[in-house]
């Protein structure tokens, strides 16, 4: 039986931009097998969407509330999402 797959739209605040937040999301995200994309956002937040099977989109959760050694995590809101149509993981600009 396949695992489920599920999406999840993601923003995270605090020191996360300017410090390889997203290659760290990027890398992660390659080792996870997940689809998706992140990008900065102007208010300081970095904004990701997440597509994969639950229980791998769960451990990268747990790897974004810590995030990179020089980066902080303030707050993550998670919202549940309607899978969209992904062959990858892209950082857009």
């Amino acid at each position: 039986m396949a695992a489920e797959e599920v999406q999840k739209h993601i923003f995270i605040s605090g020191k996360v931009q300017g410090v390889g937040f997203r290659a760290f999301i990027r890398r992660e995200a390659a080792v996870l097998n997940l689809k998706g994309w992140a990008k900065n956002l102007v208010d300081g937040r970095v904004e990701v969407v997440l597509q994969g099977e639950k229980n791998k989109i769960a451990q990268m959760l747990e790897k974004l509330k810590e995030g990179p050694s020089y980066a902080r995590v303030d707050n993550l809101k998670v919202n549940e999402e309607e899978l969209g149509d992904y062959s990858d993981f892209k950082i857009k600009f």
